[in-house]
């Protein structure tokens, strides 16, 4: 369009207006856009190493403070006693992974001075390792070759023994437990036998008696699960007896294909239960029977007391003693523990155990094992040796606590045991060092179940 101008003519076309910027405008607007960012990438870094400082300041004040605990405990309650007529230093050891841990000629040691065997139920007297030996025949045949004394007593030439004569026991104390049961859940009769022309070992429940009630009527619906362990895959099971405390089962069970060399490496479990038909049947009590303490050239019938269910399962811990009077050297080892609790999120724990030599209530020494990572089975192999003069054995005790390790916060305890002679923790812990005493020179070795507290 052509506008006429006021001087006359003709106007030129209107023009659009440009607005002018200065030149360094927008290249100052894109730097400060990339200054922004850095300085948000820089500040989110610096906070990411704040919060990692301050993460890592609180666990080092968490170990220090923890440690300073220690420290001050120690410095509270450690009283140095002095031996009169020795100036022994402390002797430590640690026992080879690649040896067994209790070899059978340990256990000869033990048995060679074990006394009179047990009389059992069916009229025949077993001696510590567990092996059948009829009444009225001695069990102290010697020989002059030097082996074994103790595994020379049993049937030798019956081929059911001679795989005892040359393997380690650490199976058999994985399930050895002498001790009396808790609380009476009742007992079960059961017989074995071995057939050698087709391998198989023949199992006959019986019967059980005095059960404990499990029912609001009084009485129970029992059944037995019968388990070679380790496999604890397959597992059979007798009927139910509905309401009875005294139940007749007389059910046989046949285990084909199992050589005697074999056979002597499975523990027989029985563990008896109540049926439920609305709710998870519930346990009665147990038996385990490791199967190389077992004389298959007989018929042995038996008679055990069941083992109630641990309420609150700490775990068990595997031990020796030994006491040597000439030396004054008291020496404890902790061999490994089974089945702790788990304290850990991931199921597991961190298990090592703290040991006090104690006068009374005085804490007198004490000592630590290694830390052993994510496991509910270690194998400590630690040895520990104190000097207790013998006037003072019998008032002595160790307190043996296996504690669960934490990065952050206090280590929890998993379970102890007190070995003592007076006042143990159980009749296991006083009968262990009754049996040190009475036995010196000689490792005495147990298996304890840890008390919650």
């Amino acid at each position: 369009m052509h506008v006429a101008s006021p001087h006359g003519g003709e106007a030129t076309p209107e023009q659009p207006q440009v607005a002018h910027m200065p030149a360094g405008y927008v290249l100052t607007n894109g730097m400060e856009k990339k200054d922004v960012i850095w300085t948000a990438v820089l500040s989110s870094l610096a906070a990411l190493l704040t919060l990692v400082a301050a993460l890592y300041a609180c666990y080092w004040w968490q170990r220090r403070k923890r440690k300073r605990e220690e420290e001050e405990e120690e410095a509270e309650q450690v009283v140095v006693m002095q031996h009169p007529t020795s100036s022994l230093s402390r002797l430590n050891g640690i026992l080879s992974l690649k040896t067994p841990l209790i070899s059978t000629k340990a256990l000869g040691a033990q048995l060679e001075t074990a006394g009179t065997p047990n009389k059992t139920p069916s009229g025949t007297s077993s001696n510590l390792a567990g092996t059948s030996i009829p009444e009225g025949k001695s069990a102290g045949a010697t020989s002059p070759a030097p082996q074994n004394k103790a595994l020379q007593n049993v049937k030798s030439e019956h081929p059911s023994m001679a795989f005892l004569q040359n393997r380690s026991i650490s199976l058999v104390d994985m399930y050895i437990d002498n001790s009396e049961p808790s609380e009476n859940v009742g007992q079960i009769h059961f017989s074995l036998e071995y057939d050698f022309q087709n391998t198989t070992l023949i199992l006959r429940i019986i019967q059980g008696k005095e059960l404990p009630a499990k029912d609001l009527s009084g009485t129970s619906d029992p059944y037995v699960r019968v388990t070679l362990l380790p496999d604890k895959k397959h597992r059979l099971e007798t009927k139910i007896k509905r309401r009875t405390l005294n139940p007749r089962w007389n059910e046989t069970f046949y285990f084909e294909g199992f050589p005697i060399q074999k056979l002597q490496s499975r523990v027989l479990h029985l563990h008896v239960f109540d049926y439920d038909r609305f709710s998870r049947d519930d346990s009665i009590g147990e038996v385990f029977l490791p199967l190389c303490q077992v004389d298959f050239s007989e018929k042995p019938s038996f008679w055990k007391a069941l083992k109630p269910p641990a309420k609150d399962k700490c775990g068990e811990l595997l031990t020796s003693l030994c006491y040597h009077p000439s030396n004054s050297i008291l020496t404890l080892t902790l061999l490994k523990a089974r089945n702790l609790k788990a304290k850990d999120i991931n199921g597991k724990s961190d298990p090592y155990v703290k040991v006090w030599l104690q006068f009374g209530d005085k804490r007198i020494e004490k000592r630590k094992t290694a830390i052993f990572k994510c496991t509910l089975n270690p194998v400590f192999n630690d040895t520990f040796s104190f000097n207790v003069p013998w006037e003072k054995i019998r008032e002595c005790s160790l307190d043996v606590m296996v504690m669960d390790f934490d990065n952050i916060g206090r280590n929890e305890l998993i379970g102890r045991i007190l070995l003592a002679g007076k006042n143990g923790s159980g009749a296991s812990e006083t009968k262990h060092w009754q049996d040190m005493i009475t036995k010196p020179r000689q490792t005495i070795v147990q298996w304890h179940r840890l008390k919650p507290e």
